[in-house]
Parts: C-alpha cells; sequence; structure tokens
C-alpha cells in the first residue's frame, strides 16, 4: 500500500489583523508549510527458517532462532529462571526455558494471562510488575518462575490513546519509572501524565512526573558507567519523509523534551499553533535538546545498555520497529549505539536483513540483554525470538 497525502497549513491573517491577542490557543501557525505525507507498509512476508541466513550481525557474532510461533511477542525481560515475553495482542506473559542448555527454548508456560493490553515488564526483589496503558500489577515470582498473589497497585493511568505500549523499569535509585506516551500523534495533552515519564514510590505509591516534552519514549536504560538515564524517543508521524527525527534523550528529573512544539535540538514544529500566551519559539527556549538524532520514521521500541561486566559495556541496542509512513521504507534493525564517557558517539548496525525492497519478514521490538552479554530480539511480525552470541 503506498498513497500520498498533501497537507497545508495556512495562516489565519485577515481575520486577526486588527486583534491584540496574538498567541492563544488554536490560532493557526504564521508559517505556510506543506507536507507530504506518504503510506507505504513494506510487504510482509511470512517466516521461514532458513530466512536467518538473511540475516547479518558483526563480525564475531552469530544470529540464530531461540524460538518460534510465539505469535507476537513484545517486550523482554531476562532472568536465571529464563526469559518472560509480554504479549499485549493476547494480554498475557509467557516464561521461556531452556532446559538442555542448547541455547533454544524448548518451553514455555503461560505464566499470567487475562491482563489485556499487557507491555510494560520488570522484576524486582522477588516480585515481577507488569502494566498495561492504565494498570500496574505485582506478581510473587515462585520457585520455577511462575507467577501468583496478583496485587493491582494503581489502575489510573492517562487513557491508551494512539500510543498504549507502557513500559517501565527500577532506577538505580529504587524508584519504578513508567513512560507514558502522548494519546495522539501531535497535540497539546489534557492529562499532565501524557507524554512523560513517571516516577513511583512502590514503597508508599507516590508518583511524580520526572519528565514531561517526551512523544513516546518507549524504550529507556541506564548508563552503566554514570548511572544516567537515557530514552529512544519517537517523533512525530505525517511531517514527511525525514523530520522529525527518532531522538535519544538524556532524560533527566524536572526537564522538558519539547513536544509537542519542538523536536531534536529544539527545532520549532512550524505546523503547530502557538500555546496559550507564549510563542512556540519562546516557549522551547526553556525545553532540553536532544543529545542525538536518527533517522525519521524509524520507530524505536526496545533499548538496553550492554551490562558494565559484559561485551561492549556500556554501549546501547536499540530495535528500530520500522515504518509505515515514509516513501522509501527504513528500520526494520537492530543498532548498536556508541557511548564514549558517558555520551553517545555514534551508531553502527547490529541486526540487519529484515528488509528486502518493499518486502520485510520481521520488525524488532524487544530487547534484552544478560550478563555474559547475549543479546535476545523479538519480533513481533512472524513471532519469533532471535539469539545473537559471540562465537
Amino acid at each position: 500500500m503506498n498513497s500520498k497525502t498533501i497537507l497545508k497549513i495556512i495562516p489565519l491573517v485577515a481575520a486577526l489583523s486588527y486583534s491584540h491577542v496574538t498567541a492563544q490557543r488554536g490560532i493557526p501557525p504564521k508559517d505556510v508549510v506543506t507536507i507530504t505525507h506518504t503510506t507505504n507498509y513494506p510487504e510482509h512476508l511470512d517466516f521461514l527458517p532458513e530466512m536467518v541466513n538473511l540475516l547479518k550481525v558483526p563480525e564475531g557474532w552469530t544470529v540464530s532462532i531461540a524460538a518460534s510461533g510465539l505469535g507476537k511477542p513484545r517486550m523482554l525481560y531476562h532472568t536465571p529462571d529464563g526469559i518472560y515475553i509480554t504479549r499485549r495482542d493476547t494480554g498475557d506473559v509467557l516464561l521461556l526455558q531452556d532446559i538442555n542448555g542448547d541455547g533454544k527454548f524448548e518451553q514455555i508456560k503461560t505464566v499470567a494471562a487475562e491482563f489485556k493490553g499487557v507491555h510494560g515488564i520488570t522484576v524486582k526483589d522477588g516480585l515481577m510488575y507488569l502494566c498495561n496503558n492504565n494498570e500496574l500489577r505485582r506478581y510473587k515470582i515462585n520457585q520455577g518462575g511462575t507467577l501468583s498473589d496478583k496485587e493491582m497497585l494503581f489502575d489510573d493511568m492517562p487513557s491508551a490513546g494512539q500510543h498504549p505500549n507502557r513500559t517501565m523499569d527500577f532506577g538505580p535509585d529504587g524508584k519504578l519509572y513508567i513512560s507514558i506516551g502522548t494519546l495522539c500523534n501531535d497535540c497539546k495533552e489534557s492529562d499532565r501524565e501524557a507524554a512523560t515519564m513517571i516516577q513511583v514510590d512502590i514503597s508508599t505509591g507516590k508518583r511524580i512526573i520526572f519528565a514531561s516534552g517526551l512523544r513516546n519514549t518507549i524504550g529507556f536504560d541506564w548508563q552503566p558507567q554514570t548511572n544516567e538515564l537515557w530514552g529512544m524517543d519517537n517523533g512525530g508521524d505525517a511531517k514527511g519523509d525525514d523530520w522529525p527525527p527518532e531522538e535519544l534523550n538524556n532524560i533527566k528529573e524536572g526537564k522538558n523534551y519539547g513536544y509537542p512544539f519542538a523536536y531534536a535540538k529544539k527545532e520549532v514544529d512550524k505546523t503547530r499553533e502557538d500555546p496559550a500566551g507564549n510563542s512556540k519559539e519562546k516557549w522551547v527556549e526553556t525545553t532540553e535538546p536532544s543529545s542525538a538524532e536518527y533517522q525519521a520514521h524509524m520507530a524505536p521500541i526496545g533499548f538496553q545498555f550492554f551490562p558494565a561486566e559484559s561485551v561492549f559495556s556500556g554501549d546501547a541496542l536499540v530495535s528500530w520497529h520500522g515504518s509505515w509512513n515514509r516513501s522509501k521504507p527504513v528500520g526494520f534493525k537492530v543498532q548498536r549505539i556508541r557511548f564514549l564517557n558517558g555520551k553517545p558517539t555514534g551508531a553502527e548496525e547490529f541486526l540487519t536483513g529484515f528488509l528486502k525492497g518493499k518486502t520485510r519478514f520481521g520488525r524488532p521490538a524487544g530487547v534484552a540483554i544478560t550478563k555474559a552479554g547475549i543479546v535476545y530480539i523479538s519480533d513481533d511480525a512472524n513471532g519469533v525470538l532471535y539469539s545473537i552470541k559471540q562465537k
């Protein structure tokens, strides 16, 4: 499917030329902005085992199929019991176990069910935390990895809207961090928690907005050398092939990262109306710039740092889910983000080959990296879990 829509944002000048109110909500932008928006879904190919031979990894590494037939696996969490996978479409969580130690997960258990839209997953102190767009639940992890003693901690996060895929993890400070995406593609939110990173004190239940202006930061993690929080934010749709970029942010408490009036390094979105009582340009002055930018519409999902004791320690992996709204498809791969002295310095290919011209046979989603440096990538288009490790 490939179609184009041309949108034109035209200023309303004549009707307001006599008005002293120059920066109220709803006033169109002063600039005329023409946007060419393309809808282009690469053709899906069903997975065949031999397709693994089409994938490329860095020299000295190998990629194999750790499990298949998983439906639509999303986020991953690795523990000594095995690897847990959330499946938002079926509302359950799987535990995959490698019983004979051959690197393949031959045993699959459903450990949580009837949790519609479950997506985020993390573990702390023998307890598993799961969330969907509204609810945060907690379970006891039993011997062997099964779950019991379900407890609902809260159920009042913002309604799902366009971005229901909440993710979460515990930080070095012991607090729980949950990413809440914007409720639509491009709007000023009415709920203060939308387009934010919230921080939850599990012991008291208190939660605060840790950072704002984050459109949809599904993948985030703490850099092991600095303990600083980093996250990959999804840029807006329907603004052309190459803008706004996907962006990597160093997320700090109390900071605003620009959405919905700016992206990247304080680049103002000229298609937006001015905020009430202010101009976009003035509003953006107090926001934080991104630390690195990447090709628009690659759609980052999983993002995780290599552990301190592993190969590539301090570098991160990001899974690019792939575009649906660009004239030439991009993404559909995993990249390594290099860090030096705690700062990103560049990106290089780590797992590629899913995209072949106008077709694709996979969409990378979740990322999990073990202490030994083994990488697991879920493909939610063909239900495959890949294992990438050094030879």
